[in-house]
């Protein structure tokens, strides 16, 4: 997985931690050393650990033997055990020295009906198959994995070697235990699914099962969960033309309650509710343009308070401008109208600095230019009134002198 990561330049990048099993696996990721960590459903999870992908799924295969090998034998001998409630009394060989398997072993004679404590147990490591098949004191046999697993496959056929033909035992509680063990699922042994001739089993066999997991941490974002089971499920066949067990990688099932639970990130991606980057982001986007709303119009309100005094002079010098007005109108001459000119000039180049300086808002400015509009008007008007004034004296003396 690590190696098709790298090769098709995915923006996810794994680094394997090699470690003694799975119980190892998921105390590195329960300590926060790994981001990811692979286990089996039903092993010691951290309390925040979540599922990002399903492995695989390892079925429970429960067989018991004839005695006597050979065909002819079979057709002669019917098994000793039949079924799961004849176990009580006799040993079970289990495959694999884990504890997860004989706590699996425990659940199913329970809700069996069978006191776990009066059937006897021995573990057998993988590679301790002969072993197995050679012990004279077990009565029946158990393995844990996928159903093309070769391990269950040569466990099988070693123990029809030795004591003759396999008689699986169907968990007829399966349902039940499936629904007091979350971490159990109800499934079905295929019939021929470990021999086709003769067919092993000869019809379906009823039993549970545990999924093998790709866990994360609740912690891990939903991005970086959401990208690492896409890139997963893209590079699928990849690794399957290496390992042909990565065909068992599935999604998990969302659709009912799991434990543990899915991780969000990968849920939302499944269920196709994945948000955007502006659906995750968007309250904060306007919760942010209401509090730079808030601080704009505080700041217009912090300095139209600093500048108050300057508003007043602009108040001021519209009055003055006003009371201009009045003595203009009242001007005898050109000179008192000059004079009025040059003060509203200095008024005006001074209210223009304190605009510049931000000292004025546009509100402010917009009736100084009112104020001014009216200055001039005046000015106009009383400066054709003394035009007109200067024309009639300039014609006076001559009506005089013809009289």
């Amino acid at each position: 997985m690590a190696d098709a990561f790298a090769k098709e330049s995915r923006s996810v990048r794994l680094s394997p931690v090699t470690t003694s099993g799975a119980a190892e696996s998921l105390a590195l990721l329960g300590a926060g050393k790994t981001d990811l960590a692979i286990g089996r459903g039903d092993l010691g999870m951290p309390d925040d650990a979540q599922t990002i992908a399903v492995l695989r799924k390892n079925y429970l295969v429960l067989w018991s033997h004839s005695g006597k090998p050979g065909k002819e034998s079979r057709k002669k001998s019917a098994p000793k055990i039949g079924e799961i409630a004849d176990l009580e009394g006799h040993k079970v060989g289990i495959i694999g020295r884990t504890g997860a398997n004989l706590a699996m072993l425990r659940a199913v004679l329970a809700d069996s009906g069978v006191d776990p404590d009066k059937v006897a147990t021995a573990q057998f490591g993988t590679d301790e198959i002969e072993k197995l098949a050679q012990d004279p004191t077990l009565d029946a046999y158990l393995a844990v994995g996928p159903l093309d697993s070769k391990i269950t496959a040569e466990a099988i056929a070693a123990t029809a070697r030795s004591r003759g033909a396999p008689k699986f035992l169907p968990v007829d509680a399966s349902e039940a235990i499936a629904l007091r063990h979350t971490r159990y699922e109800a499934e079905e042994i295929p019939g021929s699914v470990f021999n086709a001739n003769p067919a092993w089993p000869e019809d379906k066999v009823d039993t549970i099962a545990v999924n093998h997991l790709i866990l994360a941490r609740k912690e891990l974002s939903e991005v970086r969960a959401a990208t690492f089971f896409r890139q997963l499920f893209s590079v699928r066949d990849t690794i399957t033309q290496r390992v042909a067990g990565a065909t068992h990688i599935t999604k998990p099932d969302t659709e009912k309650e799991t434990e543990p639970s899915v991780h969000r990130g990968v849920a939302a991606v499944i269920s196709g509710t994945e948000r955007t980057f502006l659906d995750k982001y968007s309250d904060y986007f306007w919760f942010a343009l209401l509090v730079l709303s808030g601080l704009g119009s505080a700041a217009a309100w912090l300095r139209r308070y600093l500048n108050r005094e300057e508003r007043d002079s602009n108040t001021i010098h519209r009055n003055r401008i006003l009371a201009v007005v009045s003595e203009v109108r009242e001007a005898e001459s050109e000179q008192d109208l000059l004079r009025s000119q040059r003060e509203v000039d200095a008024i005006i180049g001074e209210t223009l600095k304190c605009y510049d300086d931000g000292m004025l808002e546009e509100e402010d400015l917009a009736a100084f230019g009112l104020v001014l509009e009216l200055f001039n008007h005046a000015v106009g008007e009383t400066r054709a009134k003394l035009q007109s004034g200067a024309l009639d004296q300039a014609k006076a003396p001559t009506l005089a002198s013809r009289r």
